[in-house]
């Protein structure tokens, strides 16, 4: 093709390699190793990223002292025809920090300061918080751009667990009452309306939903999403437990645990291949079976998948851990990361893991919408969960296949010249191609983002290599400077590839079947714990309140995340804003003392430098 006699916009992203102030113009170097020629023009503005309610940070009157060699920037240029070539001319810039190697994102508060934002914004849509009081009959799974609702709704199950979730951490994080109110009238909630007890099998699931309609409630027991009509998948269980597990780790509440270790019986009992490893990842409602030929119209039939293999460790697995230190949910947490490790590979055929399996482990290439296809960000899931498990269950397969995914994947799955992750692509290459091919679009979605910016954190913190470093600085950089919604708040679903949101259909929205304050909060919460504990060796606070009946023995144990033995200790401990020195500060937990209310608990944890 030869150059087009048409001039064009996109973004562009690299580093700053050279200046010419004569000529107004600058060399910026992208991942892919070509050199663009940048010029300035008249009316060429510019700004530091912000966080969400910060001002607007207007760097133009500085726009010459900011371009340095080294510094990243993102450059929305326009591209046009003359002699031969393509001149770029930039007419608006992101720069991530104030200079090279400077990002505002490993500030100490930030994701602090965007987690409470973030979580004010959702109180305030679902709830009209603070003008009216945290009631969640006028929850909604649907909330449009502003947060807006309209007409009859679905509740789903798995939007209400996700949004406590996201409630719970940012209490965990800035210790607001009001947050913690959220989690647990969430959690109440969703045991007095999504919960259904067998009192025959003495088992919990969890109904899909339920459909409201004026006065009445229609619970509904199968999913209405349509990869899963009419069954129970698995993921659906899984995440109905992520808020309340999160929400136990703050309280302590007895109930909630017993709901999940019932829940997890459930998942032994009717989901679990006890014969060839693994999780179906559909069971039939009547039989409860995976093999029930109902399944057969979604093609779900005894099939297994990333999500009925992978999602318990980051939905609920590992936080039920923590909070409990408990050897069988480790074990747990190991034999899902040794079925990913021994099954998931398929390196001979393709960079991308596989993600869908019949009942004998053999490859599911046809499965409705996944055919032949990879999810970029389930691989950087993968690499960032297997690091955690190795903290504590450690494994050379574990450690191998998380590098080798975080090695593999931003040659396949990042933009090269605009900065980001994308989203489903092609798993193998046609003959004649040289990059794998977009399924739908070239969009990038904000929960992929999330797991490219988590799995390089942890890799950096834990490994302290300079590519993951890198990486992971540049997923966050484009992650703040164009998803965060400085209008009317929280982020958005998607963006175009050269970062502008794109709004249209269910990707308009603020809340549906797969948003709802989850992967935006998931990720300030351990953004914060992988820079400040692990990567920039700042100490950090956390807050707690367990109930007077709350955790065995009266232990809480206060780690943020599955980290490394021996990297953070407890050097403080506040109950009730007093001092406290019953603490185990290499175990990271509090014996609280005897009370008949709750105690409220501020713990300092401090890096071992």
């Amino acid at each position: 093709m030869k150059t087009q006699a048409y001039s064009y916009s996109d973004t562009i992203t690299g580093y700053v390699t050279q200046v010419d102030r004569a000529a107004r113009s600058f060399t910026l170097r992208a991942n892919s190793g070509q050199d663009f020629q940048v010029y300035l023009t008249p009316t060429t503005y510019a700004r530091i990223a912000e966080n969400l309610e910060d001002s607007y940070q207007d760097c133009t009157s500085r726009i010459r002292e900011m371009l340095q060699p080294g510094q990243q920037v993102y450059a929305y240029c326009i591209f046009y025809p003359q002699a031969g070539e393509l001149r770029a001319e930039v007419k608006s810039m992101v720069f991530p920090g104030e200079g090279p190697g400077v990002y505002r994102h490993e500030e100490p508060d930030w994701w602090i300061k965007q987690i409470r934002s973030i979580a004010n914004s959702y109180l305030r849509w679902q709830f009209n918080y603070p003008n009216q009081s945290i009631d969640y009959r006028n929850y909604r799974t649907i909330l449009h751009l502003a947060g807006g609702k309209k007409g009859d709704y679905l509740q789903e199950t798995d939007t209400i667990s996700r949004m406590v979730y996201g409630m719970a951490s940012a209490y965990m994080l800035t210790g607001e009452e009001s947050f913690l109110e959220a989690a647990e009238k969430g959690t109440e909630y969703l045991r007095s309306h999504m919960r259904f007890m067998d009192a025959d099998e003495d088992l919990i699931y969890w109904y899909h939903g339920v459909q409201v309609s004026g006065d009445r409630e229609h619970k509904l027991l199968t999913s209405e999403f349509g990869d899963d009509y009419d069954s129970l998948p698995m993921y659906e269980q899984i995440y109905a437990l992520a808020g309340p597990t999160q929400t136990y780790r703050l309280t302590g509440d007895p109930r909630i645990l017993y709901d999940i270790e019932k829940t997890i019986e459930l998942f032994d009992k009717y989901y679990k291949d006890n014969d060839q490893g693994g999780y179906f990842s559909h069971i039939d409602p009547i039989g409860l079976d995976p093999r029930s030929s109902l399944l057969d119209k979604g093609n779900n039939r005894a099939r297994k998948n990333w999500n009925s293999v992978g999602d318990h460790a980051p939905a609920y697995l590992i936080n039920l851990w923590l909070a409990t230190g408990e050897d069988k949910y480790a074990d747990f947490l190991a034999d899902t990361a040794d079925t990913i490790v021994r099954h998931f590979p398929d390196y001979e055929h393709s960079p991308f893991v596989q993600e869908r399996f019949h009942e004998d482990w053999s490859h599911d290439s046809t499965w409705n919408w996944q055919q032949d296809r990879a999810v970029v960000g389930h691989n950087l899931k993968i690499a960032w969960n297997l690091m955690r498990i190795h903290s504590i269950r450690p494994s050379a397969g574990y450690l191998e296949l998380a590098e080798k995914i975080a090695q593999l994947m931003p040659g396949v799955g990042s933009d090269q010249i605009r900065g980001g992750w994308y989203d489903v692509v092609e798993r193998a290459l046609a003959p004649g191609e040289e990059m794998h091919r977009f399924v739908w679009h070239d969009r990038k979605a904000w929960w992929q983002q999330e797991q490219a910016i988590l799995a390089y954190l942890i890799l950096q913190g834990c490994l302290g290599k300079a590519d993951y470093q890198k990486h992971g600085r540049e997923a966050a950089a484009f992650y703040n400077a164009f998803f965060l919604d400085h209008d009317d708040g929280g982020v958005y679903f998607n963006v175009l590839a050269n970062g502008l949101p794109y709004l249209l259909g269910n990707e308009r929205l603020k809340g549906s079947h797969s948003m709802s304050a989850y992967h935006s909060t998931e990720l300030c919460f351990l953004s914060a714990t992988y820079i400040n504990l692990l990567i920039n060796k700042q100490p950090m606070c956390l807050y707690f309140k367990p109930r007077p009946d709350g955790f065995p023995d009266r232990v809480l144990r206060v780690s943020p995340d599955i980290l490394p033995k021996g990297s953070v200790r407890l050097t403080a401990v506040e109950i009730d804003g007093r001092p406290y020195s019953a603490f185990d500060a290499e175990a990271l937990s509090v014996q609280l003392p005897d009370s008949r209310q709750d105690v409220r608990v501020k713990v300092t944890l401090t890096p071992v430098k």
